[in-house]
């Protein structure tokens, strides 16, 4: 069998897109599980849309998505060899230059280049969807470049294709209408034809092709909310293809050794965001915890909060967040407490006191204070609960105001917020000597 090459041909006429993204790695996949080549083409031939900076933006983005490539090229740099095939097509009588009223301007005339179409049947096999047949007739001879120095995007991509022995074309299903242009100009060229394969659109929760409207869309956009590039990888390709088992975890290079093209599916594949954010805290919680800091990257915010306590916080917050973005935003929000000494409210503190006993909330906190010496340091969560929830069942059965008139002045006089991790987690991570001093300043309040 002949070396295996595929392309990633994006347009860097917009941010990096999603659906762009998950195109590439099926190309990806393909090529580097049959130790095949890749080639990355940027179709830049919009001169009015094409911009350099979404260029980097993609390249950027499909590296941190662990993907490379084995060759690059431009299609602009391609020019003298797209009027070259034009000037030997028009040459050869299989296509020719035609005065006509411009689109735009009627009363001015352009000069385009036509294909001359035979008008026959053309039958390819997909390699997702079976044998699919176009009647071209109904094509005519169609524009194939604007003048013969400015192919259209299907002579363009026919010839770049050819010149780099591309063996495989997977794209979305969106481009099957454009086989039967492109295998008519293949023809013409006397240019081998590739495999195809087309992969199902991925659709928004409304089954609609999935677009800015949808949502995010932007591979960036992804990566700034603080989302693993692993985690992304592993649910777009799972977005239409599936390994035939029930596995839902899989590294780049897991994809590599079991991706084929036989368990690409042929319905559209619904994004869902709360699935992605699912698998995202699944490999969140996968990383070491020093791992998990670094990507963490608090920089300069981070200031203010001791290494050591940092540390004792990851547990949390591979607990609730399912970003990054959404952990930071807990350090600065629900657990900031765990970093500044909170001012407690004298009515908050004693929210859940009975009426009838007004120094329960005074006497809790006080009872704590010797039970909380009595902990070693570095003690665990259990351990902390262990010793200190006998004292709220105590005053459980006593009636009124029960755990909570224990439990509540004893959280928020660790936090100063209403709401925040339970106490035991809070004693666990600020220490036997921070918990002692905020309980001090809570009974001071108290008077």
């Amino acid at each position: 069998m002949s070396t295996i090459v595929t392309r990633i041909p994006p347009s860097p006429t917009g941010h990096f897109h999603i659906g762009t993204a998950r195109a590439a790695l099926f190309n990806y996949l393909f090529a580097r599980h049959h130790g095949g080549r890749i080639v990355f083409r940027s179709e830049d031939t919009d001169r009015t849309r094409s911009k350099r900076e979404y260029e980097d933006e993609i390249i950027e983005g499909l590296h941190w998505l662990g993907m490379e490539w084995d060759e690059f090229s431009r299609q602009s740099e391609n020019a003298p060899r797209h009027r070259e095939l034009l000037e030997k097509l028009v040459a050869e009588g299989k296509a020719y230059v035609s005065a006509e009223p411009a689109k735009d301007a009627p009363e001015r005339t352009v000069e385009v280049v036509r294909l001359k179409n035979p008008g026959k049947a053309i039958t390819f096999t997909d390699l997702v969807r079976g044998d699919i047949t176009f009647d071209t007739t109904e094509l005519g001879d169609f524009v194939i470049a604007r003048s013969l120095g400015d192919p259209l995007y299907h002579f363009a991509v026919v010839v770049d294709d050819m010149d780099a022995s591309v063996t495989h074309v997977i794209r979305g299903e969106d481009h099957i209408s454009n086989t039967p242009r492109q295998i008519l100009i293949q023809e013409a060229l006397g240019a081998p034809r590739p495999a195809y394969a087309h992969i199902p659109l991925i659709l928004d929760e409304k089954r609609a092709k999935l677009s800015k409207r949808s949502g995010a869309t932007a591979v960036t956009d992804y990566r700034n909310e603080g989302f693993l590039p692993e985690a992304l990888v592993n649910y777009l390709a799972l977005l239409g293809w599936s390994p035939g088992d029930d596995r839902e975890d899989f590294s780049l290079a897991e994809l590599v050794a079991t991706f084929s093209l036989e368990g690409v599916q042929k319905s559209g594949a619904a994004w869902s965001r709360e699935k992605l954010l699912s698998v995202n805290q699944r490999w969140m919680r996968k990383l070491s915890d020093a791992d998990f800091l670094t990507h963490l990257d608090v920089g300069r915010n981070s200031s203010y909060m001791p290494e050591e306590r940092l540390a004792k916080t990851v547990p949390l917050l591979k607990e609730r967040a399912q970003t990054f973005g959404e952990a930071r935003d807990l350090l600065s929000g629900e657990l900031a407490c765990l970093f500044t000494a909170p001012t407690p409210s004298l009515d908050t503190l004693r929210a859940k006191e009975p009426a009838d006993r007004p120094s329960l909330t005074k006497t809790a906190l006080e009872g704590i204070l010797a039970p909380l010496e009595s902990l070693p340091d570095g003690v665990s969560v259990e351990a902390v609960k262990d010793t200190l929830m006998p004292l709220a069942d105590a005053e459980e059965t006593k009636g009124k105001g029960g755990r909570g008139a224990v439990l509540w002045p004893l959280r928020y006089a660790l936090s100063g917020q209403e709401r925040s991790p339970d106490p035991f987690t809070l004693i666990t991570i600020l220490g036997k000597g921070e918990s002692r001093d905020r309980i001090r300043t809570a009974l001071a309040i108290l008077g």
